[in-house]
């Protein structure tokens, strides 16, 4: 299990929504750095 779903099991476990919160822009964070990631490394032709 990684530490978004160990933090998603214990909001579940706690009922947190500050903490759901807190997951939910972690995982937005994640994808756009992967995003952004990606879009650096394409070339232009």
């Amino acid at each position: 299990m990684d530490s978004q779903e160990a933090a998603l099991a214990l909001y579940l476990e706690e009922n947190d929504g500050d903490r759901l919160t807190d997951i939910l822009v972690a995982a937005l964070d994640d994808a756009l750095r992967l995003m952004q990631e990606d879009a650096g490394r394409e070339t232009l032709h």
